[in-house]
């Protein structure tokens, strides 16, 4: 089992960043990827960007530009680094891990990106 605790969202004005962090415990060694995805009110859950344990990422092309997927394994920890937040980017931000030998997907509790002036 993975334990996913996502912080650092909140209320930014357009133009601003937010640094949001994942920190997973559990059976951390059996993860093979982690990243982060959002769901705005009435829309699906959408992938934003995603970090593999060789470090490769990938991205959506809505953050292409403006968001930074990282890791420090000391930590266990993932970032995501958002700059340049549009009205666009309000939603709930929920982090997710990928066990490598059964592919189930751990999710965390989710928090708020508010983007508004």
């Amino acid at each position: 089992q993975v334990q996913l605790v996502e912080s650092g969202g909140g209320l930014v004005q357009p133009g601003g960043s937010l640094r949001l962090s994942c920190a997973a415990s559990g059976s951390i060694f059996s993860i093979y990827a982690m990243g982060w995805y959002r769901q705005a009110p009435g829309k699906q859950r959408e992938l934003v960007a995603v970090i593999t344990s060789g470090g490769n990422t990938n991205y959506a092309d809505s953050g292409k530009g403006r968001f930074t997927i990282s890791r420090d394994n000391a930590k266990n920890t993932v970032y995501l680094q958002m700059n340049s937040l549009k009205s666009e980017d309000t939603a709930v931000y929920y982090c997710n891990a990928v066990e490598v030998l059964t592919l189930k997907h751990y999710w965390g509790q989710g928090t708020q990106v508010t983007v508004s002036s």
